[in-house]
């Protein structure tokens, strides 16, 4: 019987903590912007699309070798 307090207890500890990080996660701001991250997968960005426009096929080797 002694067995099932302890397990309780050891539950009751976790989930609380468990509760803790979810409330802090949520003040500190991970769960505001949850559809910029999905769209920005689909745009190119700007600055890199420069340095990558050349291809793998006329990347500069610093041994000179292709």
């Amino acid at each position: 019987m002694n067995v099932i307090l302890y397990l309780l207890g050891a539950s009751l500890f976790l989930g609380g903590g468990a509760l803790a990080i979810f409330l802090w996660s949520l003040r500190s701001g991970q769960y505001d912007d949850m559809e910029g991250a999905a769209n920005r997968i689909l745009f190119d960005d700007e600055e890199n699309l420069s340095s990558q426009s050349r291809g793998p096929a006329t990347r500069r080797y610093a041994d000179g070798e292709r």
